[in-house]
């Protein structure tokens, strides 16, 4: 509405005085601004609903029962008040608006601190596609490389601990073949020992 208070880019809102002025220095969260907003939309109601236009459009009711057709005017005011709030009541819960209105203005007061332009796109959308999947594609290739460097070194260790088991495999087996070797020798010697005629006594 063109009464309702401006939201300041980098201090939250500004609320507006009983005339539509501004206060100056004064702030107001955005719940606070959509509450304010609508006492203001509901005053605006009444006003555009007056007793006046009620009565003109029950002329002859208002004649005989003037008195009754206050109440009833009144009763219908009220009922209608208190219905829009609870509308509006149940809208705010549903949408839970109070934590993420309470959120944005906390968002709008870190970005209050900072001193660097906020992004604008330039108007190329392949510009401002690049420019903003860039960031996310280099983080997700340095993550890759990270996991492949582990990677890299988790399998030179597994080479090196193969390499290390045919090595001592391969001295196994020599060691083997040496004493089967050294039995063979010792057998034959046996062998030959055996076959050596006796000298008679």
């Amino acid at each position: 509405m063109a009464e309702a208070s401006s939201i300041s880019a980098g201090s939250g809102s500004e609320e507006k005085g009983p005339e539509g002025s501004v206060s100056p220095g004064t702030t107001i969260s955005r719940i606070q601004l959509l509450d304010s907003t609508v006492d203001m939309f509901l005053q605006k109601l009444v006003a555009a609903g007056s007793y006046q236009r009620f009565i003109d459009c029950y002329k002859c009711f208002h004649q005989l029962q003037p008195e009754v057709t206050r109440r009833i005017y009144d009763k219908f005011i009220s009922q209608l008040q208190t219905s829009i709030r609870e509308e509006v009541s149940d809208i705010k819960a549903e949408g839970n608006l109070e934590a993420v209105l309470n959120a944005l203005d906390s968002i709008v007061e870190e970005g209050g601190e900072r001193r660097e332009p906020a992004w604008r796109p330039s108007g190329i959308p392949e510009e401002d596609l690049r420019s903003v999947l860039a960031p996310c594609l280099l983080r997700q290739r340095d993550a890759l490389q990270r996991r492949l460097q582990r990677q890299e070194a988790e399998n030179k260790q597994l080479a090196d601990a193969v390499l290390a088991g045919r090595r001592q495999l391969a001295e196994l087996q020599q060691q083997g073949q040496a004493r089967w070797q050294a039995w063979q020798a010792l057998r034959r010697g046996q062998e030959e020992l055996v076959a050596v005629p006796r000298v008679p006594e």
